[in-house]
C-alpha cells in the first residue's frame, strides 16, 4: 500500500479563500538561522489566502525568543491588522524585519496573536515535515512553497494587482 504522506494532495492557491482562513496543522514546522534552531512546533497555524501560498504561525513557546529584537516597522493588512516586526540575531548574523507578530490581530484572527511568522527567504532554512520549503516570490509576502503547493503565485513584479 503506498504511503499517503509520500504524496500529499495538491493544493492551489486559488483555491485558497479571501478573507484568509486560519487552520492548525499538526506537521512539524522549524527554522534554521546561524547554524541555530529558532523555532520548532507541532502546533504552528497556517494562514491561507487567495494568491499566496500559506504563511506558518509558531507559537512563542516554540521560538528561542532571546534571538528576537523588536523593530519599529508596522505595516497593515486588511484582514489581520497591525504586523509588528522583529529583527533576528544570531551571533554576527542578523536579519532584519524577518519575522512578524500580529499583537492585536483583527476580529476573527485572534488565534494568531503573538505567534511568530517567519520570512523563508531571510532565514537559512525552513521545513514543513522533513521537506525544505521554498520562498514566495517578492519580498512582501512570506509565504513557503512546499511541493504540495501550487500557483502561480502573487509577489513577483506585476502581480500586486491580482
Amino acid at each position: 500500500m503506498e504511503n499517503p504522506r509520500a504524496n500529499p494532495p495538491k493544493e492551489s492557491v486559488w483555491d485558497y479563500p479571501r478573507p484568509p482562513k486560519v487552520e492548525s496543522t499538526s506537521q512539524r514546522v522549524r527554522v534554521i538561522f546561524n547554524g541555530e534552531e529558532i523555532a520548532d512546533t507541532r502546533q504552528a497555524l497556517r494562514v491561507l489566502e487567495k494568491s499566496h501560498p500559506p504563511v506558518y504561525y509558531i507559537p512563542p513557546e516554540d521560538v528561542k525568543t532571546a534571538f528576537l529584537y523588536p523593530s519599529p516597522k508596522r505595516t497593515i493588512c486588511e484582514f489581520k491588522g497591525v504586523a509588528h516586526y522583529w529583527t533576528l540575531r544570531v551571533k554576527d548574523r542578523e536579519a532584519q524585519d524577518s519575522i512578524w507578530t500580529y499583537p492585536m490581530p483583527s476580529p476573527g484572527y485572534e488565534s494568531i496573536r503573538n505567534n511568530y511568522a517567519f520570512y523563508p527567504g531571510r532565514m537559512d532554512a525552513c521545513y514543513v515535515g522533513e521537506e525544505q520549503v521554498k520562498r514566495q516570490p517578492g519580498d512582501f509576502y512570506g509565504g513557503w512553497i512546499t511541493a504540495n503547493i501550487t500557483g502561480p503565485f502573487k509577489g513577483t513584479p506585476g502581480t500586486e494587482g491580482w
